[in-house]
C-alpha cells in the first residue's frame, strides 16, 4: 500500500497539497509534517494544527531551529534584518540579487530529507508520497533556488535512491502558479479559512509583504475573496455584537 507524507507549514500551498493527498489516499493513509525551524510568524504552526484537526490525519512536529541559529534571514525570529514590505519581483530588482532577504539556506532540501527520514522510519513497509507545496512563483527568477524544479528534481533523485525507491516527492504545482494551486484548491474544499502566509507577527495579515501580495493576487486571479479574510471579518463582527 502507498502512504503519504504532507510537508504542512500551515499556509495555502501545503494545505492544498494535504487536500490532494487525502482526497487521493484518504486520511487514513496520510501524516502531516510540520517543521518548526525559528520563524518569526510561529502562527503558522497553529494554521498547521487546525488543517489537521479539519482532516483528522496524523500529525508529527519537528525542531529544526537549531540549524538556522547563525542564519540572518529576514524570516528568523533571531534576524536584525529588515522585512521587506514588497513583492519578490521588486525586492529582486532592488537588491540587483535573485535571491531575497526572506530566504531561509537550503531549508527545503533540510526538510524534504528530515521528511523522508521520517516516513521511511513511520511507514516501514510501505511506499511513500512524500508532497511538497513549491510552486512556480517562488521558483521565479530564483528568489528560492530551492523551489526550483531542478532543485526538486535533483531532490527526488537523491532521495528515491537513498530510500531504495520507497520515498518518492510528490510536487504537484513545480511548474505552475499560485492562482493554479487556488483553483485546485477551491475545486476540491481545501480549508483556506484555516490557513496563514503572513510573514509578519499580526494577530491577522499585514497584506504587504511579499506572501501576502501574492496570495491576494492568487484568489482575485480566480475571481473569489479570501476565505481566511472573510474568517477573520465574521469573528470580528461577531465580537462586536456579542
Amino acid at each position: 500500500m502507498t502512504k503519504a507524507v504532507v510537508l504542512l507549514s500551515g499556509g495555502l500551498d501545503s494545505t492544498t497539497c494535504l487536500a490532494m493527498a487525502v482526497n487521493k489516499h484518504s486520511a487514513a493513509n496520510v501524516a502531516a509534517l510540520t517543521v518548526f525551524y525559528g520563524q518569526r510568524h510561529a502562527k503558522e504552526l497553529e494554521a498547521a494544527r487546525n488543517v489537521v484537526d479539519f482532516y483528522k490525519v496524523k500529525h508529527y512536529e519537528l525542531d529544526a531551529a537549531e540549524v538556522f541559529r547563525h542564519s540572518n534571514s529576514a524570516l528568523l525570529e533571531t534576524s536584525n534584518e529588515t522585512l521587506e514590505q514588497s513583492s519578490y519581483a521588486e525586492q529582486m530588482k532592488k537588491n540587483h540579487s535573485p535571491k531575497v532577504a526572506t530566504y531561509v539556506p537550503f531549508r527545503n532540501g533540510l526538510m524534504l530529507s528530515m521528511a523522508a527520514s521520517f516516513a521511511d522510519g513511520l511507514y516501514d513497509d510501505d511506499l511513500v508520497e512524500l508532497y511538497i507545496g513549491v510552486h512556480d512563483d517562488d521558483a521565479a527568477g530564483s528568489a528560492y533556488a530551492d523551489c526550483r524544479a531542478d532543485f526538486v528534481a535533483a531532490m527526488s533523485a537523491a532521495i528515491r535512491i537513498g530510500t531504495y525507491e520507497k520515498i518518492h516527492i510528490v510536487a504537484p504545482f513545480l511548474c505552475q502558479k499560485k492562482s493554479d494551486v487556488v483553483k485546485v484548491g477551491l475545486s476540491i474544499g481545501a480549508p483556506y479559512h484555516l490557513t496563514w502566509s503572513c510573514y509578519e507577527r499580526g494577530e491577522v495579515p499585514c497584506g504587504h509583504c511579499a506572501t501576502c501580495i501574492d496570495r491576494a493576487q492568487a484568489f482575485a486571479v480566480n475571481g473569489v475573496k479570501d476565505p481566511a479574510l472573510v474568517d477573520l471579518r465574521r469573528k470580528k463582527f461577531l465580537s462586536l455584537v456579542e
